[in-house]
C-alpha cells in the first residue's frame, strides 16, 4: 500500500482530469471472425455509449475522490490477452475468474477448478499489486469488462447464498450482528451462532447508516466496486446475456477458440438461479417503505445500467 505522502506525489489529481469525461473509443474488433455477433455488439455499443451519456450528465467529480488503488482493488489482470476484469460478485464472477485463470495458462480448463481454488487460490493478480505505472499502462492499454446484474437480483442472491445455507464467515461475523441489533427477542441459539438470518433483517442492516458491521462486496454497489463513471470501461457485460456476452468477448480479446464461458451454477447448484420471481416473494416480506429505499440505495447501479427499476 502507499503512503499519502507516495499518493500526493503520484499522479493522481491528473488521473481525475484524464479519465472525465470518458471518450468512446471503438471496441477493437479484429478478432472477431463470426458474423453472428452483429446483435451482442449493437447491444454492447448501446450499453456503452449508454453509460457514457450517464458519466457525462452526472458529474461524478464531486463524489468519488478516491484513490487510484482504492478504485481499482476489484480489478483483475490478465497479462496474455490483456484483459481487465472487474469483479462484481453474483453476477458470474466465479466463472469468469476461472476464464482468465485458463487464458493466464494458470489451467487446462474452466471445468475442473473448484469454487474454493477460485477464490482462495492466490492464482490472478489484482491491478492494486502493481505500481503506479503498471496500473496506469494497464488501464490505458488493456480491455477492460465489467459484468453487472439487476441490482435486486443480485442483492436476492447474495443474502441466499451467505444467510440461507451454512457459512463459517458470514453467520458468525455477519449474522450474529444482525440478529443482535434487529431480532428484539433473539434466542440464545441464535444469537450463539448467527444462523437464521431473515432478509427484512438483512435490510435493516443493508440501510442502517450506523449498521453494525461494515459493507460486504457481495452487496456493495458497483458504482462503489469498480467506479465506472472513473474506468472506462471498453466493455460491459449483463448477467441476464451473460454466456452471449461473454463469449463476444473472449472473441474480442483473441481467447482460444475452444475457450468457451462456462454453464454451470457455482455453488447450491440444485437451488433455483434467483429470477424474477425469487425477488418478488422476498421483496413481499419488506415494507413499502423498505423497498423504495433498497432501491433508493442502488438507484445509481439502475441508472448505470440502465436497468428498469421494481
Amino acid at each position: 500500500q502507499l503512503s499519502d505522502q507516495q499518493m500526493s506525489d503520484s499522479p493522481l489529481s491528473q488521473f481525475r482530469e484524464v479519465y472525465l469525461p470518458p471518450a468512446l473509443h471503438p471496441l477493437n474488433k479484429t478478432f472477431v471472425k463470426d458474423g453472428k455477433w452483429k446483435d451482442v455488439d449493437s447491444t454492447q455499443e448501446k450499453r456503452r455509449s449508454f453509460l457514457h451519456d450517464f458519466c457525462k450528465k452526472y458529474n461524478s467529480r464531486k463524489k468519488l475522490r478516491t484513490h487510484l488503488v482504492h478504485l481499482v482493488s476489484r480489478i483483475y489482470v490478465e497479462d496474455r490477452h490483456k484483459v481487465l476484469y472487474c469483479e462484481v460478485p453474483k453476477a458470474g464472477c466465479s466463472n469468469w475468474k476461472r476464464v482468465l485463470m485458463v487464458l493466464n495458462g494458470l489451467a487446462a480448463s474452466a471445468h475442473n477448478i473448484s469454487h474454493d481454488d477460485v477464490h482462495y487460490g492466490k492464482h490472478l493478480r489484482k491491478l492494486d499489486s502493481y505500481d503506479i505505472k503498471g496500473i496506469y499502462t494497464r488501464l490505458n492499454t488493456y480491455t477492460k469488462t465489467i459484468f453487472v446484474r439487476d441490482p435486486m437480483e443480485r442483492l436476492v442472491s447474495a443474502f441466499r447464498d451467505k444467510f440461507e445455507h451454512p457459512n463459517s464467515y458470514y453467520h458468525p461475523v455477519f449474522g450474529k450482528a444482525i440478529i443482535k441489533k434487529y431480532r428484539h427477542n433473539a434466542n440464545e441459539e441464535a444469537l450463539k451462532t448467527g444462523s437464521g438470518v431473515k432478509f427484512k433483517e438483512f435490510i435493516q442492516y443493508l440501510l442502517d447508516s450506523h449498521r453494525p458491521v461494515g459493507m460486504d462486496i457481495h452487496w456493495e454497489q458497483v458504482s462503489k466496486l469498480c467506479y465506472p463513471c472513473l474506468i472506462k470501461y471498453d466493455f460491459i457485460g449483463k448477467f441476464e446475456t451473460l454466456e452471449e456476452d461473454a463469449n463476444y468477448f473472449l472473441q474480442l480479446v483473441g481467447a482460444p477458440a475452444e475457450l468457451k464461458f462456462p454453464k454451470f451454477k457455482d455453488r447450491h447448484s440444485s437451488d433455483e438461479r434467483t429470477s424474477a420471481e425469487v425477488v418478488r416473494q422476498y421483496l413481499k416480506e419488506l415494507s413499502k417503505e423498505e423497498r423504495q429505499l433498497t432501491y433508493d440505495f442502488y438507484y445509481l447501479d439502475y441508472l448505470m445500467f440502465n436497468y428498469t427499476s421494481p
